[in-house]
């Protein structure tokens, strides 16, 4: 499961899971450019890491076409290739409400920033990865594309699409030395939860930690996960150990959605 000489792009990489998924690949050997909208944050990340230049910070906005396949250009510009993506950026936003009072472009700024950030990331990749014949991408999905909850409708789509796509496109490119798979991570307690998670309790008519336990009390493991724990997994997809796997929507959720 190493990935020295491998050139790594992570979009939203700067935090959570995100950040989790750079270290780990960083630890194993890899080169990482890491796209995010904080450069503050960005440069904080790099100056705690202390890699050198095997890490690399390219400032973007997910919900932008430009932005993600000029992160990808500039990843390969940078370290002369591209081997894996990790299409980690997105969220369910801070809208969040009954699909009664969803509005247009609430839904759209959703599927955009999960959606078509993905697909616009993965597109571009694979021009790099089908020339050479190698590569790995990997599509942060969520439980909520498996199953649903309530008052994140938009998000729910969003992530069902993303597992629909990585199932289509790893058909397209199983012969040419591309694996294309998908992570369904369960809750996990980062700081963007503690940020917008007691807004969306409140839509649920809950407090932040009868939330919390809400979306666990259905796992085996009746916890969060952790970041890292979903690291892992991504570690496992990108390596050579992971060869052959592709086409799947692994669950990284304790037990919660067991298929």
């Amino acid at each position: 499961m190493q990935l020295e000489n491998k050139v790594a792009a992570v979009t939203g990489g700067t935090a959570g899971i995100g950040k989790a998924i750079v270290e780990i690949f960083l630890e194993n050997g890899a080169k990482v450019a890491m796209m995010a909208r904080n450069a503050e944050k960005a440069e904080k990340v790099i100056s705690e890491l202390g890699v050198g230049d095997r890490l690399i910070f390219i400032k973007g906005d997910a919900t932008s076409q430009d932005d993600v396949e000029g992160f990808v250009d500039r990843t390969a510009e940078a370290f002369g290739t591209l081997d894996i993506l990790v299409n980690n950026a997105g969220g369910a936003g801070t809208d969040l409400q009954p699909t009664v009072d969803l509005s247009d472009e609430e839904f759209d700024l959703c599927i955009k920033w999960n959606l078509y950030s993905t697909f616009w990331g993965t597109r571009r990749a694979l021009k790099i990865m089908l020339e050479k014949k190698w590569g790995r991408i990997i599509n942060i999905s969520s439980m909520e594309g498996k199953h649903g909850k309530p008052i994140v409708t938009a998000y729910t789509t969003a992530k069902h699409a993303i597992n629909g796509m990585t199932k289509s496109v790893a058909r397209e490119v199983g012969t040419e030395g591309v694996t294309v798979n998908a992570i369904c991570p369960g809750l996990i307690v980062t700081d963007i939860l503690q940020t917008n998670g007691p807004k969306t309790a409140e839509a649920m008519g809950m407090t932040l930690d009868e939330m919390i336990d809400y979306f666990t009390s259905e796992s085996a493991i009746k916890r969060p996960n952790k970041a890292e724990e979903v690291a892992a997994v991504a570690l496992l997809l990108a390596s050579e150990a992971g060869a052959g796997i592709t086409g799947t929507q692994l669950s990284v959720d304790g037990g919660t959605a067991q298929y």
